[in-house]
């Protein structure tokens, strides 16, 4: 009986030990989901230029995909993701981490508190895993004055 309890507690470290390295390959680097060639998504409001209050919405656009909340793999689908003040894009190949704010619920607007000045805005759209399409669906990046 010792035997065979040791031999199974050593098969089941080995398959530990694969599911662990294939789950850190997985997450290193992620196939992208198809997008339609002319997939569009966009900030609806505010405007470009806008002057806006510390507290303001932000409601997204999205034409040629449909919106569906992370974890479910529909084609031709994603949630939206919005850059704040950054100056570069996420990574295409891996999960969009804490740096973007995620909408996986499938929102397609939100209220936002932002300190007086400049900002950017721009959203993303990202798959059931929160990785960016193939090609990426990105919008214009947009520039808000919060009085």
């Amino acid at each position: 009986m010792n035997k065979l309890a040791t031999l199974s507690l050593l098969a089941l470290t080995l398959s530990s030990a694969t599911l662990a390295v294939n789950t850190a390959q997985v997450h290193n680097k992620i196939a992208q989901s198809d997008a339609p060639a002319n997939a569009n998504v966009y900030i609806i409001s505010p405007t470009d230029g806008a002057v806006v209050s510390e507290t303001f919405t932000v409601t997204f656009g999205l034409k040629g995909m449909g919106v569906s909340p992370a974890g479910l793999e529909k084609k031709h689908t994603g949630h939206h993701h919005l850059l704040i003040d950054k100056k570069e894009l996420p990574a295409f190949d891996k999960p969009m981490g804490g740096d973007v704010k995620h909408f996986g619920g499938g929102q397609t607007q939100t209220t936002l508190t932002l300190p007086k000045g400049e900002h950017t805005l721009q959203l993303i759209l990202g798959d059931h895993h929160h990785v960016p399409h193939k090609p990426a669906v990105i919008s214009k990046k947009i520039t808000v004055t919060v009085k």
